[in-house]
């Protein structure tokens, strides 16, 4: 009897992940789908385009035609990387601090940073856009690669601090015992133990950068404008053009979905650590 409910419990739990699973990924496959058709069959009633011939291509020459999507390809590259980079020379310190050398209101230091992450990203817009315009920095690579580091910063702080708990401060300290010096006992002990946390926040910082939509279409026109801003210049006033959008969509999210598929191992290992002791 427990056999038995135990298998039918396995069985639900599969159908359950398989349902939640073709939800999520459906929308994608959906714009791969209208991607590949016509302007005139992308407006056809649903079972029509899912079973109708016609496949093309046109549609991704048109959007290449019209904007050059290499140049901003290599703007959500260079931002990703680059707010990635500068919130990790900001968060490990500060992890490492909280982490190990603990004040009295660190917890409340962690809420409140987290709680930053809960304002409406509109209500700091304006003299968000007011600072950028008066430095120069509007439509440029490095003020949305500064933007997007401070508002992801919260979280990294947040993940690598829960990865440098998980690590016994006897280690470190053995390293000070043998005359490590603080420099070498971040870089050269404290880093290589947390790889897979890190991996993991480097990844998730990649994607929420990469995914950011908000600042980059208020903060950029054309120079500096991401993959993001490349997806919006096909919504015009004329109407949605359906096909265009898609393939313009799956321009962008293919790069990303790419890595993620190839590092979700990763991603996973480094979510996880320190789950299990």
């Amino acid at each position: 009897m427990a056999r038995a409910v135990s298998k039918n419990r396995k069985t639900l739990n599969t159908v359950i992940a398989g349902t939640l699973g073709f939800l999520m990924f459906f929308p994608i496959v959906w714009i791969v789908v209208v991607s590949l058709k016509t302007e005139e069959d992308a407006i056809r009633a649903p079972l029509e385009i899912l079973f109708s011939s016609g496949w093309t291509l046109e549609s991704f020459g048109a959007v290449q035609a019209r904007s050059d999507y290499f140049k901003h390809f290599s703007n959500s590259v260079i931002i990703s990387l680059g707010s990635t980079f500068l919130g990790l020379l900001i968060a490990i310190p500060a992890a490492w601090a909280m982490a190990f050398v603990p004040a009295k209101r660190t917890k409340d230091v962690l809420m409140w940073m987290l709680s930053t992450k809960m304002l409406p990203p509109v209500g700091v817009l304006i003299p968000i856009y007011l600072i950028f315009r008066d430095t120069g920095l509007l439509d440029s690579r490095l003020g949305l690669t500064f933007v997007l580091m401070m508002i992801n910063l919260p979280i990294i702080i947040w993940m690598l601090y829960t990865y440098f708990r998980e690590i016994p401060g006897e280690i470190l300290e053995a390293a000070r015992m043998d005359g490590a010096s603080l420099r070498d006992e971040v870089i050269y002990v404290l880093t290589p133990m947390a790889i897979p946390g890190m991996a993991s926040t480097i990844l998730l910082n990649i994607i929420l950068s990469w995914n950011e939509a908000f600042w980059t279409l208020n903060l950029t026109a054309a120079k500096a404008a991401p993959l993001t801003a490349f997806i919006a210049s096909f919504s015009s006033p004329e109407g949605l053009f359906y096909a265009k959008l898609s393939a313009a969509s799956v321009m962008a999210i293919a790069p990303i979905l790419i890595m993620g598929w190839f590092s979700q191992k990763q991603l996973v290992r480094g979510l996880t650590f320190g789950a299990v002791k």
